[in-house]
């Protein structure tokens, strides 16, 4: 049993934000280092993947959307391969390059599904005086739809305020999946996707639901958000939007095996709907199901057009089962 889906190929997706090589290194460990006591693993596979900002658009790509990437890349290897990666899932990338920069890398080496030890290689990009991310966007928004921010706080949206700027005075949605506490920065966007712990960290700590509704309305309206999406990891999502009451959505995850681009999934899925001007209660269903499914993979994945239908189809079923007396 699915559910059908609008024509997602009708969607055009800018996403702009940290893009980053995701490097894993998976092997069998056998015995315990006599240099310390760590595991020896021995490599039998190394894999690569999009990560951050490039996880967003390949998920967004995944949909069928046609989108565009702009974010900061090395000339390394490391840029090369990723932009082969990201080429390959039907992503037009738009990146920059910053010779003086490595592209940001992170490492994990793999024991039987179990990470072992993740290992960063990366240079704070906030102290580029002209990184030309605002030239490479602005002409994209032409032929866009809806624009995904996608902060990891690698000072790639440095200038985020006047991204958004740009974009809305265009008319285009925009959402932004936040970092940090400065939340001022992404004022006026139409929607952010904080999760439980950064909300908190912005708002105080929220011991019921009536705080959580309270607190994430009167920072909906201080930041002239159209809407905030609070994901809440095991307890789903809750949506606020002005004027309207707040929705509450349960997650819907079969199986949990990592939350690693969770959040990718719900910012690319809820681009993606917006950009085909679908209504926001809808929107945030679609990205709770997405989500559901990409925690039951290992590392950074995307949510193909089949898995979303099914997974709609099973949280439909569980509510009505629910539902009955």
């Amino acid at each position: 049993m699915s559910v059908s889906l609008p024509d997602f190929s009708q969607a055009r997706l800018v996403v702009v934000g940290d893009v980053m090589f995701d490097r894993y290194w998976h092997g069998a460990t056998t015995r315990i280092s006599p240099e310390a006591p760590v595991p020896i693993v021995k490599v039998e596979n190394d894999e690569y993947r999009a990560g951050g900002a490039g996880n967003v658009a390949l998920n967004a790509a995944s949909l069928g959307a046609a989108v565009s990437l702009v974010g900061l890349v090395g000339q390394d290897d490391a840029a090369r391969l990723l932009v082969e990666k990201l080429s390959a899932g039907g992503v037009q990338c738009c990146l920059v390059d910053v010779p003086e920069h490595p592209t940001i890398t992170k490492l994990r080496v793999i024991r039987r599904h179990q990470q072992l030890i993740r290992l960063d290689f990366e240079s704070d990009f906030t102290a580029l005086k002209s990184p030309g991310i605002e030239n490479r966007f602005t002409p994209l928004l032409d032929n866009a739809d809806a624009v995904v921010l996608s902060d990891y706080g690698k000072g790639t949206l440095a200038q985020v305020a006047t991204l958004i700027g740009v974009a809305r005075a265009r008319g285009l949605p925009v959402v932004v999946d936040p970092k940090g506490t400065n939340f001022w920065r992404y004022r006026n966007a139409s929607i952010i996707t904080p999760n439980m712990g950064e909300f908190e960290a912005v708002v105080g700590a929220c011991p019921d639901e009536q705080t959580i509704h309270e607190r994430g309305e009167a920072l909906r309206e201080h930041l002239s958000l159209e809407a905030l999406l609070i994901t809440r990891s095991e307890r789903g999502m809750t949506l606020l939007q002005k004027g309207q009451p707040p929705l509450d959505l349960p997650a819907h995850a079969r199986d949990v095996f990592d939350v690693t681009g969770a959040g990718d999934t719900v910012v690319a899925t809820l681009g993606v709907c917006l950009a085909l001007k679908l209504d926001l209660p809808q929107t945030t269903r679609f990205a709770n199901a997405a989500a559901g499914v990409v925690v039951g993979k290992l590392g950074s994945a995307s949510v193909s057009c089949t898995e979303l239908s099914e997974a709609l189809a099973h949280s439909d079923l569980d509510r009505k089962t629910g539902d009955s007396p």
